[in-house]
């Protein structure tokens, strides 16, 4: 059967949406839709209503804007954490990454992005003011500069850098442990936790 010849209309409307999802072709949407229509209804549903919930309820932090599921994210509301000390990360899945290696106590804050005039991201379409403004609280001692070692990476921290340069603060990035080129999620724990630990003065 060619892949454009469905049985019916539903499967190919579900295979065209699923196939919209990043890394998912069409032979995986197809796989996917026959899965959940071999699996119990409830459990179609349950995904369903994720998905649902997930694009109507979402909420973000307001201090570093990170997902959260009501007001401050969990990291931001901690009295464990170092309120002096942010890094500044990408995204989301970048914390996540940070975080599984146990060797940082400070807080986040997520940008949402990198500044790439290629894909039209500029500064204004990232969370740079804000994070200017938590800087100017004067509670902020040291910002890290948590951004994966790529072209975009390092425009974004260049441009933070001059943002913040007016501020007694001391501004510095993660060590280079990281290959160039790498995306901070891809990197093993124990190279991104020394690599935290080891973070260099921003030049």
């Amino acid at each position: 059967m060619a892949m454009n010849a469905y049985p019916s209309r539903i499967i190919e409307q579900a295979v065209e949406e699923i196939s919209k999802l990043p890394g998912i072709g069409k032979k995986s949407a197809l796989r996917l839709a026959l899965h959940l229509l071999k699996r119990p209804e409830s459990q179609s549903l349950q995904l369903a209503h994720a998905i649902v919930q997930l694009r109507t309820e979402t909420q973000f932090c307001p201090q570093c804007h990170m997902i959260s599921d009501d007001g401050l994210c969990g990291i931001c509301s901690s009295h464990k954490r170092d309120e002096s000390l942010v890094c500044v990360v990408e995204d989301m899945r970048d914390v996540l990454a940070i975080e599984n290696t146990g060797q940082f106590t400070g807080l986040y804050h997520v940008l949402g992005g990198i500044i790439s005039p290629l894909a039209g991201v500029s500064p204004s379409d990232l969370q740079i003011e804000s994070l200017v403004q938590r800087v100017s609280s004067g509670k902020i001692t040291e910002v890290i500069l948590g951004l994966s070692p790529t072209m975009e990476g390092d425009t974004t921290a260049f441009y933070l850098t001059k943002k913040l340069k007016e501020f007694p603060i001391k501004i510095s990035t993660i060590a280079r442990g990281i290959p160039i080129g790498g995306d901070l999620e891809y990197t093993d724990e124990i190279t991104l936790g020394r690599s935290i630990v080891g973070r260099v003065v921003y030049e």
